[in-house]
């Protein structure tokens, strides 16, 4: 169960996935193709684009620039061929998010701690999100958090959350919007089926919501 801070365009997916043992490095042939250009849209559909950032503007964020949805950016890179495969688990996730247009974090559960809450970001807060140490203002950002404070987004994901070769359990979080209804959904559905077509044991979690909030 993750808690929701309230929020009144958010429309959240979760999904937990297992392996039987840790993923490693290489993507079997068939994932691959999901993340070449001919696979995909060469866009974004502008009204999703417009809707997503207006979920992520909602609480002062900014979403433009190196600062915009992570699916706008797997989009284009998948356009130009340049969307490589990463990880498993990781390749699954982002070939769903470019489809789609709507982007999702996938964490490692195991390096979570405590419960989980989404919530927008506060002043002064940010994470390192890659290995040069580089960081990302959170101020007014929708925010996944563990025990340890906030570890994922719509943007970019916390470096300490990312999975490696030795993932085996992974929560996958659409961040979908109510302004595109059902499409949370079927990205959910996409997932599932990819995730267990890579032999994980899928199931989806549930959230509870914070009263109404101005």
């Amino acid at each position: 169960m993750i808690e929701v801070e309230s929020h009144p365009l958010l429309d959240p997916l979760a999904i937990r996935a297992e392996l039987a043992g840790p993923q490693g490095e290489q993507s079997p042939e068939w994932l691959e193709q999901l993340l070449t250009a001919a696979a995909g849209p060469e866009s974004v559909d502008e009204q999703c684009k417009k809707h997503i950032r207006a979920l992520l503007r909602h609480g002062g964020y900014r979403p433009a620039g190196r600062g915009k949805p992570s699916s706008e950016w797997l989009v284009a890179a998948a356009a130009r061929g340049a969307l490589a495969s990463i990880l498993p688990l990781v390749d699954v996730g982002n070939a769903v998010s470019r489809s789609a247009g709507i982007p999702l974090s996938v964490v490692d559960l195991d390096r979570l701690e405590g419960p989980l809450k989404i919530s927008l970001g506060s002043a002064g807060e940010s994470y390192i999100f890659n290995r040069s140490d580089q960081q990302i203002d959170l101020a007014g950002l929708l925010c996944l958090r563990d025990g340890l404070g906030p570890c994922a987004n719509a943007v970019k994901d916390s470096q300490r959350s990312k999975t490696d070769a030795t993932t085996c359990k992974v929560l996958i979080l659409i961040w979908g919007t109510i302004d595109l209804p059902g499409a949370a959904r079927r990205m959910g559905n996409r997932l599932r089926q990819l995730l267990e077509r890579l032999g994980a044991e899928v199931e989806e979690l549930g959230f509870h919501r914070d009263g109404p909030k101005e």
